[in-house]
């Protein structure tokens, strides 16, 4: 008798089932102890000015649990094979795809500057075949028990489905529309964002303002995130700014610009900053700490952009 298709996939699920309990990474130990430029740097991009995280009684953010256990792109050797040979199986089975779904931190303990970090994790769970709109698999999902200096300090638990592709239905060709020239990005403008866009179109730099306790924000946000006040109003910047930081881009080329151009992040004089074009010097002469000047730059008939000039000077 042949085995229906739905006795397969329950076959197959024992098989992944046997995986569950075994461990994903024995004994594993962060690069780096928990320390102070990385939590700078985490809120510096998260924008978060707790004063919890600076001084010193500093902690670290708790959802920084999973970055002081990443292992960077030469991964960690304290890995286990039996992730390796779980994923292998699913590979085998035309689950080649993955996409990362979702994840669960529990905190016990906060880490602090100095904390060595230490860690296990073990393949918590594998689901039964999954539909979903990507394709059809199977959601596997790990658990680590994160240490600081051997005490527990928390669990993180992260999922992944690894699925065979949907197949597509090909849609008929269409006529190429005329060649036109290449335009800009549009923004994604929103009810967030649109007062800010508005500004742009009466060539004014407008940064937000908390009503409660005045903090300047850029880019705008339903809420500041000091006080978690939701009323705010504007002030309108000077225009003047340095560059704190740039890059030169010279690839991928795109057909609305010319490579290289310099993208910087300009601290304004009133403490925000923002990215911007950088204008009026030569790509390779854009250092930090140059002091710029806020312009409008209409890049085509209907799109106006703040940019920054700059001076060799």
């Amino acid at each position: 008798m042949t085995a229906t298709a739905d006795e397969e996939a329950a076959r197959f699920h024992e098989l992944l089932r046997a995986f569950e309990g075994r461990p994903a990474a024995i004994a594993g130990r962060a690069k780096d102890p928990v320390n102070e430029p990385m939590i700078r740097h985490w809120c510096e991009a998260m924008g978060d000015t707790s004063p919890a995280y600076t001084g010193p009684d500093a902690i670290a953010p708790p959802t920084m649990l999973q970055a002081w256990t990443m292992g960077g792109l030469s991964g960690h050797s304290d890995r286990s094979c039996a992730y390796d040979q779980l994923l292998a199986l699913l590979d085998g089975a035309g689950c080649t795809s993955v996409v990362a779904t979702d994840c669960e931190q529990e905190y016990l303990r906060p880490l602090r500057p100095g904390d060595a970090v230490t860690f296990d994790a073990v393949i918590e769970s594998v689901s039964a075949r999954k539909t979903t709109k990507l394709g059809t698999g199977h959601f596997v999902t790990t658990r680590m028990d994160v240490r600081a200096n051997g005490e527990p300090a928390g669990t993180h638990r992260f999922r992944i489905l690894k699925y065979r592709p949907a197949a597509t239905t090909a849609q008929p060709a269409r006529p190429l529309p005329p060649k036109q020239a290449a335009r800009r990005p549009r923004p994604v403008i929103n009810r967030d964002n649109h007062g800010f866009w508005e500004g742009v179109r009466a060539h004014r730099l407008l940064i937000q303002r908390c009503s409660s306790c005045a903090t300047l924000r850029f880019p705008w946000l339903p809420g500041c995130n000091a006080c978690a006040s939701p009323e705010w109003d504007t002030v309108e910047a000077s225009g003047a700014g340095t560059v704190f930081s740039y890059v030169v881009m010279h690839h991928p080329p795109f057909p609305a610009f010319d490579p290289p151009y310099a993208v910087a992040l300009v601290e304004l004089a009133e403490g925000v900053r923002m990215i911007g074009n950088i204008t009026g010097v030569p790509y390779d002469k854009v250092r930090i700490g140059m002091p710029v000047r806020l312009e409008f730059l209409r890049v085509d008939e209907d799109l106006e952009l703040p940019v920054f000039r700059g001076s060799e000077g």
